[in-house]
C-alpha cells in the first residue's frame, strides 16, 4: 500500500498553503513556464500561473485535490513519466523523505529538468523540537532513517539551500507546525495528518500526547517553554533547496 493511501485521509483538510513558503518556492521558480510537481499530494504547493503537471502515486491523496488543480498522473518520482529535460522546472515540496529510492528519485528530477527546487528538512535538528525532546523520542530514530536537506542538496548539486522559519500562525500542520500552540497536538486530526506521528506506534504516541496533556493541565509545558512564547517563527531545519544544470 502507499504510505499516503492509509495516512493521508483528512489532509487537505489541515495542510493547507501557507504564502509564506508558497512566495519563495515561486521565487525559486522564476522564468519556468512549465513544471512537473512530484509527489504533489493535493497540490498545496503548485505554482499558480504556469503550466503544471503532477505525479502522485497516492489515490487518497489524488483524490482530495481540489476542483481546478493540475492534470495529476498516478506515479512514483523513481520512474517519472516523462522525457528528458521535458519540463523547465522539477518542484518537490516535502516529499523526498517518503521515496522508496530517494536517490533514483533525485537522479530522475535531475534528468526531467534543468531546474529542480525541492523542500526539505535537516533531519537532525528535529532532536531539539520540544515534542521529541520531552515527549517522543522515539521520532528521532525515524527522522534520522530520512534523508536530510544537506543529503538532497549534495545529490542534487544544490546552488542555493535558503531556510524557511516555521511562523508561529504556520497554516500548514506539517510536524512542527504547533510549536508555539502545543494543545493542538491533543486533536487526534492534527496527528494524523504529519507522517512522523502517523508512522510511529499509536500506543507510542498516546503515552507521549498523555505526557503533554498532563503538562499543559500543570502549567509545566509553559515553565519549560517560556522563550518559545516570545517568538514569531521557529527554525525547524526546513531548507529550500535550488539546483540549476
Amino acid at each position: 500500500m502507499v504510505l499516503y493511501d492509509e495516512i493521508g485521509v483528512g489532509y487537505a483538510a489541515h495542510r493547507r498553503t501557507d504564502s509564506r513558503w508558497l512566495t519563495p518556492v515561486l521565487d525559486a521558480l522564476d522564468g519556468a513556464g512549465t513544471v512537473l510537481d512530484v509527489g504533489s499530494g493535493t497540490g498545496s504547493y503548485a505554482p499558480p500561473g504556469r503550466t503544471v503537471l503532477a505525479v502522485e502515486p497516492s489515490v487518497a491523496m489524488i483524490g482530495q485535490r481540489p476542483p481546478g488543480s493540475p492534470p495529476v498522473v498516478r506515479a512514483v518520482a523513481e520512474a517519472l513519466p516523462v522525457r528528458d529535460d521535458a519540463v523547465d522546472a522539477a518542484l518537490a515540496v516535502l516529499t523526498v523523505h517518503h521515496w522508496t529510492d530517494w536517490r533514483r528519485g533525485v537522479a530522475e528530477l535531475r534528468r526531467v529538468a534543468p531546474l529542480r527546487v525541492v523542500l526539505a528538512y535537516d533531519t537532525a535538528r528535529i532532536a531539539d523540537f520540544w515534542m521529541v525532546r520531552d515527549y517522543l523520542p522515539e521520532i528521532l530514530r525515524l527522522e534520522l532513517s530520512r534523508p536530510s536537506s544537506d543529503d538532497i542538496a549534495d545529490a542534487l548539486g544544490a546552488d542555493v539551500v535558503l531556510p524557511l522559519p516555521v511562523p508561529w500562525d504556520f497554516t500548514d500542520a506539517l510536524f512542527p507546525a504547533h510549536w508555539r500552540r502545543p494543545a493542538a497536538y491533543l486533536d487526534p486530526r492534527v496527528r494524523r495528518v504529519a507522517s512522523a506521528f502517523a508512522q510511529t506506534p499509536a500506543a507510542v504516541v498516546e503515552r507521549g500526547i498523555a505526557r503533554l496533556r498532563a503538562d499543559l493541565d500543570s502549567g509545566r509545558w509553559h515553565e519549560n517553554n517560556a522563550a518559545l512564547l516570545e517568538e514569531k517563527e521557529y527554525d525547524a531545519g526546513f531548507r529550500l533547496v535550488v539546483s540549476r544544470a
